[in-house]
């Protein structure tokens, strides 16, 4: 796809965004199904997604682990997020993303009330290949950032609730 291209397959749905700014907010879920032992099952849309404990936390490595699959939720994203972006502003690049991110386990197993539950930092980064300039580089790393969708989640933290039923 082409930086036209993209423009055109996009052109109408933001104009009807800027017509009707309601039709812009949707409501995305993720339903999971409490499983056997320690597990939870996820559908994802293209397979069945079992979690599990991370090894630090008792598991055995045989399924998902949630902090995994939130890192690899931001790779994703700002992997597709860099890609729509270089294809709107005519950047040619290719390489690779990486999302990192340091968890300490006395946290969530509560061994230690002063440690934080979840990640204390992520990075990410990209190995790109590229004839692009440093210039438009830094402009292709500040858009993806700018408008990637999990990466602006987390950075600028949502309204939480949790609930029965």
């Amino acid at each position: 796809m082409n930086s036209d291209e993209l423009k055109t397959l996009q052109a109408p749905i933001k104009d009807r965004f800027r017509e009707h700014p309601e039709t812009a907010v949707i409501t995305l879920s993720a339903d999971g199904q409490l499983g056997e032992g320690l597990s939870c099952s996820l559908q994802t849309g293209r397979a069945l997604v079992q979690a599990g404990l991370h090894p630090a936390a008792g598991g055995d490595g045989s399924l998902a682990c949630s902090g995994d699959m939130l890192l690899q939720a931001l790779a994703a994203c700002a992997g597709v997020t860099m890609r729509a972006v270089a294809t709107s502003i005519g950047i040619g690049v290719t390489g690779s993303v990486r999302a990192e991110g340091d968890l300490d386990f006395r946290g969530t197993l509560g061994v230690d009330r002063d440690a934080q539950v979840g990640f204390s930092a992520i990075r990410v980064s990209f190995d790109l290949q590229s004839e692009a300039s440093e210039q438009d580089l830094a402009t292709l790393i500040r858009l993806t950032e700018r408008y990637c969708v999990v990466y602006q989640t987390l950075a600028n933290s949502p309204t939480l609730t949790v609930s029965l039923g």
